[in-house]
C-alpha cells in the first residue's frame, strides 16, 4: 500500500548529501570528536552525614519504570532496546534495583551509565556547513 501511495504522490526520497565539500565530514568529525574525549577522573565514594536519608528504590518502581518504557526509542550505547526493557520488566527490576540502590548509597553513578552516542543529524536536505546538524545525544535508557 505504501508503495502505492509512493507511485501516486511521485514520492522520492532524499537523503542529505555533501557532493559540493569534501572537506565537510573531516570537519564534522573534528567538530565533535571533543564529545568522545575520555573522562579520566575517578569516582569518589562519599559517605553521606548521619542524619541523613539515602533515597530507596522498590522494585516495584523500578519494574512499573520498566514498563512503562518507549519501545520506539532509540538505544543508547549499550545498545539494549526499549523493548527488551519492557518486555523483561519482572527479570531485570530485581538486578536493576540494587544497582540502582547501591548507585544511590554511595552516591555515585556507574561509569557505563555516563556515555553517550553523539548522531549529527541533518537538520536541512542539503549540508552545506555544520550548522546545518545538530547534535542528538543517544544516552542508556536504564539510566534515564
Amino acid at each position: 500500500m505504501w508503495k502505492r501511495i509512493q507511485a501516486i504522490t511521485n514520492y522520492r526520497k532524499t537523503s542529505p548529501s555533501c557532493d559540493s565539500d569534501a572537506a565537510l565530514p573531516d570537519a564534522l568529525n573534528d567538530f565533535y570528536v571533543w564529545f568522545e574525549a575520555q573522562n579520566n577522573t575517578e569516582a569518589e565514594n562519599s559517605i553521606p552525614p548521619q542524619n541523613d536519608q539515602v533515597l530507596c528504590l522498590t522494585v516495584a518502581e523500578v519494574m512499573r519504570t520498566l514498563r512503562g518504557v518507549n519501545p520506539r526509542k532509540a538505544a543508547g550505547p549499550d545498545n539494549i532496546p526499549g523493548r527488551v526493557l519492557r518486555e523483561c520488566a519482572d527479570q531485570l527490576a530485581d538486578v536493576l534495583t540494587d544497582i540502582f540502590n547501591i548507585s544511590l548509597s554511595c552516591i555515585v553513578v556507574p561509569t557505563c551509565f555516563k556515555t553517550t552516542t553523539i548522531v549529527p543529524v541533518p537538520k536541512k536536505s542539503t549540508v552545506s556547513c555544520l550548522n546545518d546538524y545538530r547534535i542528538v545525544a543517544l544516552t542508556s535508557i536504564i539510566m534515564k
